[in-house]
């Protein structure tokens, strides 16, 4: 018995998939015959949302980008602030607790305050006999200061710029010093010749450096090692 003959014009797997990938079928054009061409596109439906392509302004894109990074630059910045801040009042809280049982210990009277000037928390202690603290020209009060800002440190793992000042010695110097260093700035800037003060510590350099600063004609430079720096005013050229 013979196997049924199969017809020879059915197309085979290959010649099917040949023929259906094949240029011609997907891609008919009007070119030269048995020459593919490029595919052709349909028309768009005026109807049709596909039809309609917006078009993207760049530069309202770019304003909006750049609005965009200035609001979180501006979100960082007061995330930054707010991290110092409270830091500075960590600080002034660890130094009233420190100066608090530094008073109890010496039995001495005295109210803590606490405040934030600047970028230093600023601590001072007021109320009853407090010479003691302050000592010869604030000799006294600068070392206090100092084992204040270490005891900070201690706590808060960050180096301290606190001010101390105890029974208004600071305000009072700060004014006595404002005072001279626009004197000085007066007669600096009409003699044309400098003149140089007498030591200071950092804090009282800062107070007439800044008064310098503000004066037209004057500056100022620190001169010399501590505890023998001083301020040496000196005319413009």
């Amino acid at each position: 018995m013979s196997a049924p003959q199969t017809p020879t014009d059915t197309p085979t797997p290959a010649a099917a998939v040949s023929e259906a990938t094949s240029g011609d079928v997907l891609s008919p054009t009007p070119g030269t015959a048995g020459e593919p061409g490029p595919a052709a596109l349909p028309d768009a439906d005026a109807d049709s949302d596909d039809a309609v392509v917006d078009l993207v302004d760049t530069d309202e894109a770019d304003e909006a980008d750049e609005a965009d990074e200035a609001d979180e630059a501006d979100e960082i910045d007061d995330e930054a602030e707010g991290a110092v801040d409270d830091l500075l009042v960590r600080e002034g809280d660890v130094a009233g607790d420190y100066l608090e049982r530094l008073l109890d210990i010496l039995d001495v009277d005295g109210d803590i305050d606490l405040d934030v000037e600047g970028d230093r928390a600023s601590v001072a202690i007021v109320g009853g006999r407090l010479n003691d603290l302050i000592g010869a020209e604030g000799a006294t009060l600068e070392a206090l200061q100092e084992l204040t800002r270490l005891a900070v440190a201690q706590s808060t793992g960050v180096r301290s710029r606190l001010m101390l000042d105890v029974g208004g010695f600071r305000a009072k110097r700060r004014s006595d010093l404002t005072a001279l260093a626009g004197e000085v700035a007066r007669r600096v800037g009409q003699s044309r010749q400098p003149e140089r003060l007498s030591p200071m510590n950092p804090f009282e350099r800062k107070v007439v450096h800044d008064v310098i600063a503000s004066v037209a004609g004057v500056h100022s430079e620190s001169e010399g090692e501590e505890p023998n720096r001083r301020v040496v005013v000196l005319p413009d050229a």
